[in-house]
């Protein structure tokens, strides 16, 4: 099993249908040790109830995953309950509704501070105070999600695009940082899903049609593909790869039209 005995902490898990969910299953499945955050108090027995059958796992909750102080109480926390962890699974990200109905340029400055704040920010909180904590052990592994509006126009992806953008541009920076402690960072580049967060983004059952026609493989991706990319990522077998965006996207992004 590619993660046996390691604690993988994975951050943003909302319900059953949701990437994280996918990876936290991939991971376990491989012998990994869970730990949650979440948001809402009030969703505890909720997160409870969806991570029941991650036998051992726990969940924390945090309010504010682009606060610094939330972000240090929750970490210290773990790291206090669980002792030194092995990988971080990034899977936070939002943005405005009406930012992702209307055309970009009509963006707020608050929608876009926003957006790049919980979705990008929020990364290198997490790295920074890991660290800092001295949360990681040798050779941990981040990882992070992203799409592929970071790099072309996506109808109704908008200012979340730049919000990827930008997260990717910070695997990059991070991944120079961290590297000189022999830690690595990633992200994966997911194929659209029908996530709760998709919903908010216009006619997205569009795009899932124009991925099944054009990519290479004719097939959408699932939870459980980039799941399994992800605890590539987070064992040792990749330990040659950081600073890198892998697609998981049933070859889509390379197509022209």
């Amino acid at each position: 099993m590619l993660l046996k005995d390691k604690k993988i902490l994975i951050m943003g898990i909302r319900n059953k249908w949701s990437i994280a969910f996918g990876i936290a299953k991939s991971a376990y499945d491989n012998g990994a040790k869970l730990i949650f955050t979440y948001m809402g108090e009030d969703n505890k027995d909720k997160i409870e109830e969806l991570i029941k059958e991650f036998k051992g796992s726990k969940a924390y909750v945090l309010n504010g995953a682009s606060e610094d102080e939330l972000v240090k109480e929750a970490f210290t926390k773990i790291k206090e309950e669980n002792g030194k962890i092995d990988g971080i699974v990034h899977a936070i990200a939002h943005a405005n509704t009406e930012d992702l109905h209307n055309d970009f340029v009509y963006t707020s400055k608050s929608g876009y501070s926003h957006a790049v704040d919980v979705s990008a920010y929020s990364f290198v909180l997490a790295t920074r105070m890991a660290k800092e904590l001295d949360m990681l052990n040798e050779n941990a592994s981040i990882v992070t999600l992203t799409y592929h509006g970071s790099t072309k126009v996506l109808e109704g992806y908008n200012v979340m695009g730049v919000a990827k953008a930008a997260l990717e541009a910070s695997v990059r920076y991070l991944a120079e940082n961290l590297g000189k402690v022999g830690m690595r960072v990633n992200a994966v580049s997911a194929g659209p899903i029908k996530t709760l967060s998709a919903k908010g983004i216009k006619d997205f059952s569009s795009i899932l049609t124009v991925v099944e026609e054009k990519s290479p493989l004719h097939r959408n991706v699932t939870t459980e593909q980039v799941g399994n990319v992800a605890t590539f990522l987070l064992s040792s077998m990749a330990d040659s790869i950081t600073g890198q965006v892998i697609y998981a996207d049933s070859g889509y992004n390379i197509m022209g039209v």
